[in-house]
This record gives C-alpha cells, sequence and structure tokens, in this order.
C-alpha cells in the first residue's frame, strides 16, 4: 500500500520541524506546495517557535522537484502560472519567516527541491545529497527558483547546472558554492548534527534573529512580484510542443 502525501509539522524545545513527503520521490504537487507555504508562514509566527528544521519524509531523494504528473496536465497558461507559482509562495514564506530555518537534506535534489535548499537559511546535508536542475531537459528552465538559487551559488554556480541539465553536481560541490553548509556521512549523522545545531539557535535572541534574518535577504524584496513574474514564463513554457513531448516520453 503506498503512502499518502502529506505536510505535517512537530514542535518541541522552541524547535518546529515541517516535514513533507510524496510517494513519488517527494515531488511537489500544488497542494503540498500551498499546504507548505501556509505552515512555515503559521509556525514563522508562533512565538512558542524560535528555529524551524525543514526536511522531508523517507530516506532517500530529499525533493525530486515539480510533479511530472501535474505537469503534463497543464494545458493553458493560466493553469502553467498557477501551478509554478507554487513554489513562488513557497520561496516567498522562507524568506519572509522571522526564524531561521534549518534545511536538512538526506539525499538527492531536483529542479524545484534545489531552490527550496537554496532558500534555506543554513542547510545541512548527506553525501548522497546531490543536487540537479533539470528543467532546461523538459523545455522550461530554473526560472522561479532561480533567483534562490543563484543568491547562494552564485550567477556561475546558478547558470553552470542549469545548463548542464542532465547531471548531478555532488554534495561537496554544493558545499563549496555555499548551497550546504555540512555535508554527513549518514542520515543519523545528519540529525544529531541538526538537533544540536537547533537547540544553539533557541539560546539567541529572536529579535536579533529576525532583524539578521531581514538583513540576510535584503535586496529581495520585489521577490512577491518577481517570482510571479518568472512563473508566468514558465506556464507558457509548459505548453510548447518541446515541452508537450518531452514529458509525454518522461511519462511512458
Amino acid at each position: 500500500m503506498s503512502q499518502e502525501a502529506y505536510v505535517k509539522k512537530h514542535i518541541e524545545n522552541k524547535v518546529a520541524t515541517i516535514e513533507f513527503f510524496h510517494p513519488a520521490h517527494n515531488s511537489l504537487p500544488r497542494e503540498i506546495l500551498a499546504k507548505l507555504a501556509t505552515t512555515i508562514t503559521e509556525v514563522g509566527k508562533d512565538d512558542k517557535v524560535l528555529v524551524i528544521v525543514l526536511k522531508s519524509g523517507g530516506d532517500r531523494t530529499f525533493c525530486a522537484g515539480a510533479s511530472f504528473t501535474e505537469l503534463i496536465a497543464i494545458n493553458d497558461e493560466q493553469t502553467g502560472e498557477k501551478f509554478f507559482s507554487g513554489f513562488a509562495n513557497v520561496i516567498n514564506a522562507m524568506r519572509k519567516c522571522p526564524k531561521f530555518i534549518i534545511g536538512r537534506v538526506q539525499g538527492k535534489t531536483v529542479g524545484g527541491g534545489v531552490g527550496l535548499a537554496a532558500a534555506m537559511d543554513y542547510c545541512m546535508a548527506t553525501k548522497f545529497a546531490a543536487i540537479k536542475l533539470s528543467e532546461l531537459n523538459v523545455g522550461i528552465g530554473p526560472f522561479v527558483v532561480g533567483p534562490a538559487v543563484e543568491r547562494k551559488l552564485g550567477v556561475s554556480g546558478m547558470s553552470q547546472i542549469a545548463i548542464d541539465a542532465n547531471t548531478f553536481y555532488s554534495p561537496e560541490w554544493a558545499k563549496q558554492k555555499g548551497l550546504y553548509a555540512n555535508v554527513y556521512d549518514s542520515t543519523e549523522e545528519l540529525d544529531q548534527a541538526i538537533a544540536e545545531f537547533a537547540q544553539n539557535l533557541c539560546q539567541y535572541n529572536p529579535e536579533a534573529v529576525k532583524e539578521m534574518k531581514q538583513m540576510f535577504w535584503r535586496g529581495t524584496e520585489n521577490w512577491d512580484e518577481l517570482l510571479i513574474e518568472r512563473a508566468k514564463i514558465s506556464g507558457r513554457l509548459v505548453l510548447s510542443d518541446f515541452t508537450k513531448q518531452k514529458l509525454a516520453k518522461y511519462n511512458q
């Protein structure tokens, strides 16, 4: 019996853990994206929470990016824009959240999943957490997640993985570029490090954290508009004959 997709949160010792899951390698359909954005926003307003850990379920893929099933079903630009706006809303919720968000990347992450990792304030991973921006493979491009990825990797790093859309880049490469703060040999070591780090962060002044977060994200104040504009580009391209044919091949 396959597991149901979910987004759930657990709060303990002032640390909120938000976990998402989808049976298709933790891909992200609209419903999961919407719930993620809402949950991050709600937890950000909770005075009992000082730190947020964002993770996915399962022990293999962190996130496979956009849901291919939903991509294939898009038949008009408005639906396309709405779908890709889901990623925009999650990234903007993370950006505006007044708490530090720690990322737990236990395995490979693709496309929109790289965008999530890039929008973390501090991201930790395992040696299995290779990354790939695969959007160009299906005739789209990492337009919505691009600003978040570029902010972490720089234009050079982002363009390298966006153009080389067939290749998984190693966790070591991602660490050198600044996406991951640390890379661990096992999920157990990762979880222990995150637990200790989160508790250390809870000792900080919440007002100082809020001010620092705003400082780190300076220059992104236009992202509410920018990421929706990018979603429109993806929503248009996903309707192209090229992309429709590519998606059909992947779905065979």
